[in-house]
């Protein structure tokens, strides 16, 4: 078992290496191959270990090595294979296949050494998001963490010819740095007081740390969730990160990267629980994201910005029921929103390659007719996404919706008014990209096309995902116990039930909130696509729209306080303190050396009376010194 295992990360990293060895010698079908095979095995055995963990519980530990052995000290490359793992590792490589596949069409104009380079980086993402939800202590899931942000650089400045596309994979990775940076003290902290890294020895000694050394800890952790799964102040790193090719972006937003922050919240969930300062802290820091995201999204107009601030908006809601305690909410809402994530970018991938890479979503319309599986799949995405019953964001938002209402009604009301800000955004979107009249160019018009097989077969896949893939969670005010995703989970978030008070609403309360909710958003929903149908012209935006539309100037403000002093640091640094110091000394004595040497070279003036001289002087000295040392060295005699 500890080697089927090893195969699921091993399988991607091979991949990597086969791809990027020998990307100047393969084809490109041999380069599709290789890269989506290696996937589609890992998910094989994923699905086996899945089948394994579910007929008898979490499998043992599989400990490989001693990773760190020094002193008291010891870290184990080990990898944790249980219900939330297992789960994870489905989305990752079941979806991260599909996206593989759909690359195969997406890419093929690439060169097939940049074919194989791009097949190489995205293998290598897969296998450091798979090492860090199976590592099976902090360390190792560190090591995944930061893989993750690599590949992201990588995948993100694909086209690193493009200045712009280079400016955001820098972006994106100093940002995460800054995250990472919290994360890797909390490490150090939980091994400084415990001496361990492993989650069952640090779960199980959660009650030796005093209040303020949990609080701490949760609240760097957290730093580090803030960074990865871009919140509230680190999140715009995400948007940029549409530079990249547009597969790249879905891996990014369903089923890698942004996920990671969930994940080990989830995975810490006990230390949340008893720490309710950072709980209050990440729920308020959710709602806000989600809500500020949202609002954004409203006034963009490029087809992948819309999407991206999307799951910024998305990642906030499941930190707000991170927050409130709803740990399978939250991570069934990853689940769900996996599916028609990766379905809606994989789905603006289709147009933008039948439109020649157009992404400006006033200069579509009308490619209802032109691509009908792109269209009918990216509405069931904007369906599920706007939470319309019964698809499966309805469910899994509902869940979160309801753990934030139980815990203060106010986070539910702002909550429930951004699930509105996402049916019309999304609806918007939506209407003006298929419906009316295409207002693109002529000549795009006359080359617009359904996507082949390899692009549309994922997206039909994703579709059925997200039309049926709430139904692992139907609340109980629909029938009880069939909520088989919470009875899956229990295990996990067993050890927080002990410290918490399980408050249910009244059925009659759920039902009406979950009508009130559906209601509103059907009206949201008929409102856009009434509104943006048969939209032909588009004003400049003014006034508040305007702050909207330029993402309320928040990179312009960071960029003033940040950027530019920093900048202006750092040439203070070069032009005063580099050149004129650390030059300037340098410099001088090299400047030294000349000058001395010139004047030493005039003793030789060839006079040989100048050189008797210099002979006599010396020999006085020497014999000064000499008749000094033998005066010291009699003295000393006498003293010892």
């Amino acid at each position: 078992m500890n080697n089927l295992i090893l195969l699921v990360p091993l399988l991607p990293f091979i991949g990597f290496l086969v791809n990027g060895l020998f990307r100047k010698s393969l084809s490109k079908t041999m380069t599709g191959v290789i890269g989506s095979g290696v996937i589609l095995a890992a998910f094989a055995i994923s699905i086996y270990l899945f089948l394994q963990v579910r007929s008898g519980g979490a499998i043992p530990t599989s400990v490989y090595f001693d990773f760190i052995n020094i002193d008291k000290l010891n870290v184990q490359f080990a990898f944790q294979v249980d219900q939330l793992s297992s789960l994870f590792l489905l989305i990752i490589t079941g979806i991260g296949f599909l996206i593989h596949l759909y690359s195969t069409a997406y890419m093929h104009e690439e060169k097939p050494e940049h074919f194989a380079r791009y097949f190489a980086y995205l293998n290598l993402f897969v296998f450091s998001m798979l090492l860090l939800v199976m590592g099976a202590n902090f360390v190792i899931m560190f090591i995944g963490w930061e893989g993750v942000g690599l590949c992201s650089y990588l995948l993100i400045g694909f086209w690193f010819k493009n200045t712009n596309y280079n400016y955001a994979a820098k972006k994106a990775f100093v940002m995460n740095r800054i995250g990472d940076l919290g994360f890797l003290l909390a490490i150090f902290w939980i091994i400084a007081k415990l001496g361990t890294s492993n989650y069952a020895d640090v779960f199980a000694s959660v009650k030796s740390f005093t209040p303020a050394e949990l609080t701490g800890i949760t609240m760097l952790l957290f730093v580090g969730a803030m960074g990865k799964s871009a919140q509230i102040p680190l999140y715009t790193w995400l948007p940029d990160a549409m530079a990249g090719p547009t597969p790249v972006s879905a891996l990014i937003h369903a089923a890698t990267m942004v996920t990671a922050g969930i994940y080990m919240i989830a995975r810490s969930n006990i230390m949340y629980t008893i720490a309710p300062f950072t709980s209050h802290f990440v729920a308020i820091i959710g709602l806000a994201t989600a809500i500020f995201a949202a609002t954004i999204a409203l006034k963009q107009n490029d087809i992948k910005k819309v999407l991206a601030y999307s799951t910024v908006s998305q990642l906030g809601y499941m930190f707000l029921g991170l927050g409130v305690g709803a740990y399978t909410g939250a991570v069934f809402h990853v689940m769900t929103h996996a599916f028609f994530k990766a379905l809606l970018f994989l789905g603006a991938g289709s147009v933008i390659h039948a439109m020649h890479h157009e992404q400006d979503i006033r200069n579509m319309g009308g490619l209802k007719k032109y691509m009908p599986i792109t269209h009918i799949t990216f509405l069931l995405g904007c369906l599920a996404i706007a939470g319309v019953p019964p698809f499966s964001g309805f469910f899994s938002k509902d869940e979160i919706l309801v753990g934030a209402y139980n815990e203060n009604p106010l986070y539910y009301y702002i909550g429930l008014a951004g699930a509105l800000m996402t049916a019309f955004y999304m609806f918007r979107l939506y209407a003006l990209t298929f419906l009316g009249k295409f207002r693109g160019t002529h000549e795009q018009q006359h080359h617009l096309h359904e996507s082949p097989s390899a692009i549309t077969f994922p997206l039909i896949v994703l579709a059925i995902l997200s039309v049926f893939g709430g139904l692992l969670g139907i609340p109980a005010l629909f029938a009880e116990n069939a909520h088989s995703l919470e009875k899956w989970l229990d295990p996990i978030f067993a050890g927080s039930h002990e410290y918490t008070t399980a408050h249910h609403l009244e059925h009659s309360t759920e039902w009406m909130m979950m009508g009130v909710s559906t209601l509103l958003i059907v009206v949201i929903i008929v409102f856009a696509w009434r509104s943006f149908s048969r939209k032909e012209r588009f004003e400049e935006n003014k006034g508040f729209g305007k702050v909207l539309e330029n993402k309320w100037y928040v990179d312009e403000l960071y960029d003033n306080i940040i950027v530019k002093p920093l900048n202006g640091l750092a040439g203070f640094f070069k032009d005063v303190f580099e050149k004129n110091i650390v030059d300037g000394a340098v410099n001088g004595v090299g400047r030294l050396v000349q000058y001395s040497s010139r004047q030493v070279r005039l003793l030789q003036n060839g006079q040989v009376g100048s050189y008797i001289l210099v002979m006599v002087l010396s020999l006085i000295v020497i014999v000064l010194l000499f008749r000094e040392q033998t005066v010291i060295v009699s003295a000393l005699r006498k003293i010892f």
